[in-house]
């Protein structure tokens, strides 16, 4: 029975109330965590998620809210005698610097570290990037202001389908991406360089086709502005919905 859950769901200034976007998905053999900012530890036990369980972390690209905390992740996982490895996935773009991060803190000299598994994903569309018994993970290229993944999670026990568009513009790869998904998680910090508004989300949802769709990465705390729902609807005739620190989405 996976569950996704939300762990933060702000752009890239976080407020109070609303962490940087990332989240994770729990199965009942794999937990795939999407993204790592700040220190994820506390974040994880809010959401009653063991971080030493985490088998997975999936990094959609180099920006510090959404690579962060990566540092604080590892060593804190060393520190509580973590043994079991973790596999690390990403473009090489990506994971070249978090490599190039983790050697300036001497990594390599911690005793006894648990293995770490370095993942590098081509970058090109429809690359699985996990597939276990529960689910199948496939990322495409997005439009970013550097190299970014988007993800599509297809669940095996019920053919269901959600895709996460990660940072970008309105583009082709999250359309096809998308194609068909029964939920669509799409970025929403408002039309700039590498970036999309809530009605540009909108457009995006109702050219794939998507069954619902869930606004992310959008202005929150002192930064927030207008009605974003309201403006997706002008553009997609489905359900739409802000996604929420701590919201979870069930996919029995």
């Amino acid at each position: 029975m996976p569950k996704l859950i939300i762990l933060g769901s702000s752009n890239a200034i976080s407020s109070k109330d609303n962490e940087n976007t990332h989240m994770v998905l729990v199965g009942k053999e794999r937990i795939v965590m999407v993204d790592c900012v700040n220190n994820p530890v506390h974040r994880l036990k809010q959401a009653d998620v063991d971080f030493m369980d985490l088998t997975d972390l999936i990094l959609t690209h180099f920006h510090p809210d959404h690579v962060s905390g990566v540092p604080l992740l590892l060593m804190d996982m060393w520190l509580r005698g973590r043994k079991k490895p973790i596999n690390i996935y990403g473009l090489h773009y990506t994971l070249d610097r978090i490599e190039k991060l983790m050697r300036m803190y001497s990594w390599d000299k911690w005793p006894n570290f648990f293995p770490v598994t370095f993942s590098r994903i081509p970058t090109s569309e429809n690359i699985t990037l996990l597939d276990c018994d529960e689910f199948k993970v496939i990322s495409s290229p997005v439009h970013h202001m550097i190299p970014t993944i988007g993800l599509r999670f297809e669940f095996k026990n019920n053919n269901k389908v959600l895709t996460y568009s990660c940072d970008t513009e309105p583009c082709n790869e999250v359309v096809r991406l998308a194609s068909g998904a029964d939920v669509l998680i799409h970025e929403a910090s408002g039309a700039s360089l590498g970036h999309s508004s809530a009605g540009q989300a909108g457009q995006i949802a109702a050219q794939a086709e998507v069954g619902k769709l869930y606004l992310i990465h959008y202005p929150t705390g002192d930064y927030a502005n207008g009605n974003m729902l309201a403006e997706a609807r002008q553009y997609y005739q489905g359900e739409v919905e802000l996604a929420t620190d701590f919201m979870t989405m069930d996919f029995l």
